[in-house]
C-alpha cells in the first residue's frame, strides 16, 4: 500500500508528504537510539510499571476519579480495558519510526487473514470506518475529487433502510452525503441510481429479520454493483464472517469493545482496493480524512487485539462473568423484597455477557434505584452500573443492573460489597419538596431563550394546561417535539425529546420558577450537558 512513491527532501515537501521515506530509507536499520534502547535494557526498556493505586494514580492527581466499570463498553466511560498484549504492543511500537503506508499494508494483511476478509485497515474507531468507507465509495483514489470534499456532488447519496437509521450514521453524513431512507425492496430498487455511493446497515437481530435484511439488501445491491457497509461495531468478529458471507462489501468493528484493543481504534474489512482507498483518504495523507489519524501504536495494538481474540477462551470468559454475577446476587438476595435475575446472552453478537438485574421495593429497603446509582457513583471506589430505576414517592419499585463484561478480576467483590453496604444501610432520603400556593396559569405560547455554555438558542413552548398537568409542543430552531410536564404552585417542570436524523433524540428537561411573568431556570440535556433558560409569553 505504498501510496506515494516519490520522496522530495526539502523541509517544505517533507511536511507536505507526511515524512514519506524513500525505498532505501524504508529498509534501513532502526535508529541508533531505538536500537540502543531495544538491546541494552536501558531505563525505559520493557513495559513500564504501573505505579498507581486505586486511591492515588495519574488520574486522581489531576482531579479525575477512576471508575469500576459494571456498566459496559460505553465510549463515554472509556470503552474497554485493553489486554496486556495490546499494552505491550503499543509500548513497543512507540519506540520506533515506520513508514505508515507500509505499516498499514502489513497490519491490514494480517488482520484480514485472521478475520477472514480480502482486505483490512485499522481506523480510529468504527465511526471512522463508516466515514472512510463512504468516502472511498464516493471518490476512490482520485485526488481531484478527494480535494473537493465535502462539496463534491457526484456519488452523493447513501441509502439506509429506515429501521437501520441510528446515531452512528453521522459517519455517513459527515462527508456531505445525502441519506436516502427506504422501507421496501421495491423502494430500494427504485432509489438505486448513478448517485448511489453505498448502502449502510446497522447489524443486530433486527437486521436478520426485517424484509430488508442484510442478505436481501446485499442481493439487490449486487444487481447494481453498489457496495454495502455493515456496522458490526460491538459484535464478536466470528469467522467465517457472517456479513461478508451474506454479501456485504464492508464490515466495520470497534477496537475498544469486545476485542479489548485500543479505545481509539477500529477495523474496516473489505476488498483490498476499497480498503486501500479508505486509507488513502485518511491520515497521513492530505485528503478529506486527514483528521482521522491512526498512530503506529493504535495500529499495532489493534493487531495484537485481533491476534488475541482468536486465542482467547471465550467460553471460560462467559463462565467467569456468570460466577461474578452470582456472587453479587448472593450478597444482596437476603435483603427484604430483593429479587435477582441473570439474563443470559441471546443471538445478538453485540455485548455478549450475562447481565444481572436486581429488583426491590424501595419502601422496604429505604433507597431507590436512582438513589443507589448516585451513591455508587459518588462513593469510593466510584462504581458505575446499568442505570438504576425508581423514584420517590410515586415509583418505589426499583432496580439496578450489573454488566460484568468489562469488570476486572476482583471488581465483582468491590461491587458486591458496595451494593450490600448501601442497601443494608441506606441512610435517610427525603421526598422531593411539595410546593404550595395558587397554581400558575401557563397555557399559551412562550418565547424561550436557552443559554448554552456557548451559544444562545431561540425556541418556543406552545402549552395547554389541565389543572396541574401541562402538554404541548416544543418548537426548536430546527426540530420540534411534544412537551409534557406539571406545575406545582409557581414551580414548573417540562420534558421533551427532539427527534433528529439518525433516530437520535435530544432530551430536554426544563425546571423553573414563574416570577413576574417570566419563567426561568435550568435545562438538563442528557449527554449534551446543561444550560439555563428564560421564557416569556409571546
Amino acid at each position: 500500500m505504498n501510496l506515494f512513491r516519490t520522496a522530495r527532501w526539502s523541509r517544505r515537501d517533507l511536511l507536505k508528504q507526511s515524512g514519506i521515506l524513500s525505498a532505501a530509507a524504508a529498509v534501513a536499520p532502526i535508529s541508533v537510539s531505538a536500537a540502543a534502547v531495544a538491546s541494552t535494557g536501558a531505563p525505559g526498556c520493557g513495559l513500564p510499571l504501573d505505579s498507581g493505586a486505586a486511591t492515588e494514580n495519574l488520574f486522581t492527581k489531576i482531579g479525575v476519579r477512576p471508575i469500576v466499570n459494571a456498566r459496559g463498553t460505553f465510549t463515554i466511560i472509556s470503552g474497554s480495558q485493553s489486554l496486556p498484549e495490546v499494552k505491550q504492543a503499543m509500548y513497543e511500537a512507540s519506540k520506533y519510526y515506520v513508514q505508515m503506508d507500509e505499516m498499514m499494508a502489513a497490519v491490514g494483511a494480517e488482520i484480514a487473514m485472521h478475520m477472514g476478509a480480502p482486505g483490512a485497515i485499522v481506523t480510529c474507531g468504527c465511526e471512522a470506518a463508516i466515514a472512510l468507507a463512504t468516502v472511498a465509495c464516493r471518490v476512490g483514489m482520485d485526488p481531484e475529487k478527494s480535494q473537493t470534499m465535502p462539496y463534491l456532488k457526484e456519488h452523493s447519496q447513501v441509502i439506509i433502510p429506515k429501521y437501520a437509521r441510528n446515531v452512528y450514521d453521522f459517519g455517513v453524513r459527515m462527508s456531505g452525503a445525502e441519506i436516502i431512507d427506504v422501507e421496501t425492496e421495491d423502494e430500494l430498487r427504485a432509489k438505486l441510481s448513478d448517485q448511489t455511493a453505498m448502502i449502510y446497515i446497522m447489524s443486530g437481530p433486527r437486521a436478520f429479520e426485517e424484509p430488508l435484511s442484510i442478505k436481501t439488501v446485499c442481493a439487490i445491491a449486487k444487481e447494481r454493483g453498489v457496495p454495502v457497509f455493515v456496522d458490526a461495531a460491538a459484535e464478536e468478529p466470528i469467522v467465517p464472517n457472517i456479513h461478508l458471507a451474506a454479501g456485504a462489501t464492508f464490515v466495520g468493528y470497534s477496537g475498544g469493545k469486545c476485542m479489548r484493543g485500543p479505545q481509539a481504534a477500529g477495523v474496516l474489512l473489505g476488498p483490498k482496493d476499497l480498503c486501500q482507498a479508505a486509507f488513502w483518504n485518511a491520515a497521513p495523507h492530505h485528503n478529506w480524512g486527514r483528521a482521522l489519524k491512526v498512530g503506529k501504536e493504535e495500529a499495532m495494538g489493534m493487531l495484537a487485539a485481533v491476534r488475541q481474540w482468536y486465542k482467547r477462551d471465550h467460553e471460560a470468559e462467559q463462565k467467569t462473568w456468570l460466577e461474578w454475577d452470582n456472587y453479587i446476587a448472593n450478597s444482596v438476595k437476603d435483603i427484604p423484597s430483593v429479587t435477582t435475575q441473570v439474563n443470559m446472552p441471546d443471538a445478538d453478537l453485540s455485548n455478549r455477557a450475562p447481565t444481572l438485574t436486581i429488583r426491590w421495593d424501595a419502601a422496604k429497603v429505604g433507597i431507590t434505584g436512582t438513589e443507589l446509582s448516585e451513591k455508587l457513583d459518588q462513593g469510593t471506589p466510584r462504581i458505575l452500573t446499568i442505570a438504576g430505576q425508581g423514584r420517590r414517592p410515586d415509583m418505589m419499585a426499583s432496580s439496578i443492573g450489573i454488566m460484568p463484561y468489562m469488570m476486572q478480576p476482583g471488581d465483582y467483590k468491590i461491587v458486591a460489597d458496595a451494593l450490600s453496604r448501601y442497601m443494608r444501610n441506606p441512610g435517610h432520603f427525603e421526598n422531593p419538596p411539595v410546593y404550595t400556593g395558587p397554581t400558575a396559569q401557563l397555557a399559551g405560547t412562550w418565547n424561550v431563550t436557552v443559554h448554552y455554555i456557548r451559544g444562545v438558542g431561540k425556541q418556543q413552548f406552545v402549552l395547554q394546561q389541565n389543572d396541574t398537568s401541562l402538554t404541548g409542543e416544543h418548537l426548536g430552531e430546527i426540530y420540534k417535539a411534544q412537551l409534557q410536564g406539571k406545575v406545582e404552585a409557581d414551580h414548573v417542570m417540562l420534558t421533551s425529546a427532539m427527534s433528529v436524523p439518525g433516530q437520535q433524540r435530544v432530551p430536554y428537561i426544563f425546571t423553573g420558577v414563574l416570577s413576574g411573568g417570566t419563567l426561568s431556570g435550568s435545562v438538563k440535556l442528557g449527554e449534551y450537558g446543561a444550560a439555563t433558560f428564560t421564557a416569556v409569553k409571546a
